[in-house]
């Protein structure tokens, strides 16, 4: 199963602009060949490929035909994760993770990683450690600008984490149980004291 999935850098390419788009998106053939800077004879055959596979499935549209990932597919929720944590707000917070301090856990909402729009009483990301803040905003400024979106996301030291878990802050309760993906750290771990 797993050739199905790495064969080649423009199958990593067009899997990393599925995942990290909104779920509802649809892309033409050009505008993924744009998106990926790679030959159209190339992504065309990848293309063909994750069909057959199972992973993509593609439409006809005013003559035109648009491609999509397929959302059942079956690890969908590990190339989620990858690409989670190899692209975007995710990828830019673990390439930096040793200029932001002492990160213990560190997560995106699923909902984020997909591109739902979130409520402005819901985290798109928790950080938790000994954190360099002016590095963490400076991150999440860029990545705001980029989305031209806010991203709601909040911070704590790890002795702030763990009272609150033992009082059973609503607020940390509500945000450990979202779905999740983890940048850095272990779930487990972090959800030690709330599953008990």
């Amino acid at each position: 199963m797993l050739e199905e999935l790495f064969v080649s850098r423009v199958r990593v390419k067009i899997l990393q602009l599925f995942l990290s788009a909104p779920s509802d998106c649809l892309f033409h053939v050009r505008e993924i060949v744009r998106q990926v800077s790679e030959e159209i004879n190339a992504v065309r055959r990848e293309l063909a490929r994750m069909e057959k596979y199972g992973m993509a499935s593609s439409e006809w549209r005013a003559n035109r035909r648009l491609y999509k990932f397929k959302r059942g597919y079956l690890y969908y929720r590990e190339l989620l994760s990858l690409v989670a944590k190899s692209t975007n707000l995710g990828g830019s917070l673990i390439k930096n993770r040793g200029k932001l301090g002492k990160i213990k856990f560190a997560f995106l909402s699923t909902k984020f990683v997909k591109g739902i729009s979130s409520n402005s009483d819901q985290v798109d990301l928790l950080v938790v450690g000994n954190i360099v803040l002016p590095e963490l905003q400076s991150i999440i400024a860029d990545e705001q600008a980029k989305k031209e979106t806010e991203i709601n996301y909040s911070f704590m030291d790890e002795a702030e984490f763990r009272f609150r878990v033992r009082r059973r802050d609503p607020f940390i309760l509500k945000v450990l149980i979202q779905p999740k993906v983890m940048l850095l750290g272990d779930e487990d771990d972090m959800l030690e004291g709330v599953i008990s």
